[in-house]
């Protein structure tokens, strides 16, 4: 079978079956892309017959052309589940990939802020204009909600339900609901209620978040504004948009929140990825004992 055909159908099955994300979809097709590349400058083997040793050479050929432990993981990663879907398809008999493995990795814990620090980023946002007041709400529901920024700007004004003290998100095919905290359902009302019917270019705008054209906040507007708050509090610490997403989760299992409950707020498929801030607890508990006990 044709390489191209080959390609065609994994992205159909990335894209319609494993609704992946447009970051996953996006760096699997380019592994395989230059992967085939490889095979068309180095062997005679199209996607669907090569073998074994040819993709261990492929996998040491990135090696040695100073390609990152993690950029060779993530294209193993893409490899093997290319030739998993090949043969789930009955287009290749054998499963080439089957021992190819990962190189190990430290994984590195992701950084998250203090208390008082949350605190400190959260009183930012001035509320004396309309910009104050819709900052300060889109800060409240990241650390209330724990949601991703890409889910925080796709939100509608349907998704808030005030009286019940919820949103709705949804994310990858799934939608879940998340409680929130007193301070950021007030935080919400006001610009629901106030700001926001000043804020929209029309009044048929769906978007909860808009910028001040009026329309859909984007990533990269929000990624301004959380940086400008953090030079004007004066946190050290680099801020990301994921850095109140992973505080969220290990200010809840400081205070007793269970795994779960936490994966399902995330929206974690695997409670994998939710076991990280357990390491993470741990850590900050290490460092805290190493620098508080005398004898330490």
């Amino acid at each position: 079978m044709q390489n191209s055909v080959c390609y065609e159908k994994f992205e159909n099955y990335l894209t319609n079956v494993k609704k992946a994300s447009k970051n996953t979809l996006s760096s699997y097709l380019r592994d395989i892309r230059q992967l085939g590349g490889y095979l068309e400058r180095y062997t005679d083997s199209d996607y669907a017959d090569v073998d074994e040793s040819e993709l261990e050479a492929y996998v040491n050929w990135l090696r040695k052309n100073g390609k990152s432990v993690a950029t060779v993981s993530r294209s193993i990663a893409s490899i093997k589940s290319f030739y998993g879907f090949l043969a789930s398809e009955g287009i290749i008999d054998k499963n080439p990939s089957v021992k190819l493995v990962p190189d190990k990795t430290t994984q590195k814990l992701p950084q998250i802020l203090t208390s008082k620090e949350v605190e400190l980023l959260l009183e930012q946002p001035e509320c004396v204009d309309m910009k104050g007041y819709r900052d300060r709400a889109m800060l409240e529901l990241l650390y209330a909600t724990g949601i991703r920024v890409s889910e925080l700007i796709s939100l509608d004004v349907s998704d808030v339900n005030i009286s019940a003290g919820i949103i709705r998100c949804r994310s990858r095919g799934k939608e879940r609901a998340i409680p929130l905290y007193p301070a950021a359902i007030r935080a919400l009302s006001e610009y629901i209620e106030f700001i926001r019917p000043q804020m929209i270019s029309t009044p048929e705008e769906k978007s909860l978040f808009v910028n001040v054209s009026g329309e859909r906040m984007s990533r990269q507007g929000f990624w301004k504004i959380i940086k400008s708050y953090q030079t004007k509090a004066g946190i050290e610490k680099t801020i990301t948009p994921h850095t109140l997403r992973h505080s969220f989760a290990a200010h809840l299992l400081e205070n007793g929140a269970d795994l779960r409950s936490i994966q399902e707020m995330l929206g974690h498929a695997d409670i994998s990825s939710t076991q990280i801030y357990s390491q993470l607890v741990k850590k900050q508990l290490k460092d805290v004992y190493n620098k508080a006990h005398p004898r330490a």
